[in-house]
């Protein structure tokens, strides 16, 4: 009875920490700026078709899984290449590899693996959207990585792997690019700078602590980084009216895209505000969180006023 008992622990706790492995290696893969990818990719695929076809139906598993697998494993990569510095930073200090819950050899494996078997999926599509995904590992990972203890030009290259999920959509069922699909580049590319600069600002410390060279550990005034924000979301408001210029959605998605752009660029002056009155974490916060509803909303008017 007692060697019974003994054996169901055994096998419970080997499930738990098999449980637990797989779980590391899905926070691993950065699932929220992956999932996000995933979202615009297949979001750009929709945008992308013009005359609907039956045969159009595989590619979206195919794009959705492959976008999953090489975005996930541009993560692994980048957190082995910054495991050293994870620790020193109270935002990443309990991630898997610095937590020492996955092995640097582990993540280095499965990023790799990740990768492939995700490159892989996409080139049964076609080449463009394969290369495309290349493209989009190689600028994030030996690009943006390094970048960030050299340059404060780091952010403004990391935008790049960050909106290239459009036109890996795009490329999926056109198997080319148009200035249609850089309209969906250029507002996701526009659209992260801020958002990055919130992330940026509010834990600015930590950065600073690991020795990156960010703007918003430099700019300690935080000034420069305010005006860096409204910028963007000016453009921002700018690119974001294009698809309609350019032939891919109806003019009625313009209100709603000028509607969400200066919502968001309220959440940017009130951050601007609380900078000169020395208030800026819950502004900070405000303007990281709206951020996060901008994205979507202006995706799903996109995908409503397509024209057909």
């Amino acid at each position: 009875m007692n060697n019974e008992t003994s054996l169901m622990s055994e096998e419970k706790e080997m499930k738990r920490t098999v449980g637990e492995f797989v779980k590391d290696l899905w926070l691993l893969m950065k699932p929220e700026l992956t999932l996000l990818s995933v979202f615009t990719a297949l979001g750009s695929a929709y945008l992308a078709i013009k005359v609907p076809d039956a045969s159009q139906l595989v590619i979206f598993p195919l794009l959705a899984l492959g976008t999953l697998l090489v975005g996930g494993g541009s993560g692994v990569l980048n957190q082995y290449f910054e495991r050293e510095f994870d620790t020193m930073m109270k935002r990443t200090q309990k991630r898997p590899i610095p937590d020492q819950r996955i092995l640097p050899a582990e993540a280095l494996l499965f990023g790799i693996v990740a990768s492939l078997i995700g490159t892989g999926l996409l080139l049964t599509i076609n080449w463009l959207t394969a290369l495309l995904a290349i493209s989009t590992l190689v600028t994030y990972v030996f690009m943006y990585t390094p970048l960030k203890r050299i340059s404060t030009i780091a952010t403004i290259i990391g935008a790049i792997p960050g909106a290239l999920p459009t036109l890996i959509g795009w490329a999926a069922i056109q198997n080319s690019l148009s200035y249609q699909s850089l309209t969906l580049f250029a507002i996701l590319y526009y659209w992260q700078l801020p958002h990055f600069y919130s992330i940026g600002w509010l834990y600015r410390e930590d950065y600073s602590r690991a020795g990156f060279k960010l703007l918003t550990n430099l700019d300690i005034k935080g000034m420069k980084v305010s005006k860096q924000i409204l910028v963007n979301q000016v453009i921002l408001i700018g690119v974001s009216l294009s698809p309609a210029m350019v032939g891919l959605v109806s003019l009625e998605y313009i209100p709603v895209a000028i509607l969400i752009g200066i919502s968001f660029l309220l959440f940017g002056i009130k951050f601007n505000r609380s900078i000169k009155d020395h208030t800026s974490n819950t502004a900070t916060r405000l303007l990281f969180f709206s951020s996060l509803f901008y994205l979507p909303i202006i995706f799903s008017a996109m995908i409503i006023f397509k024209i057909r």
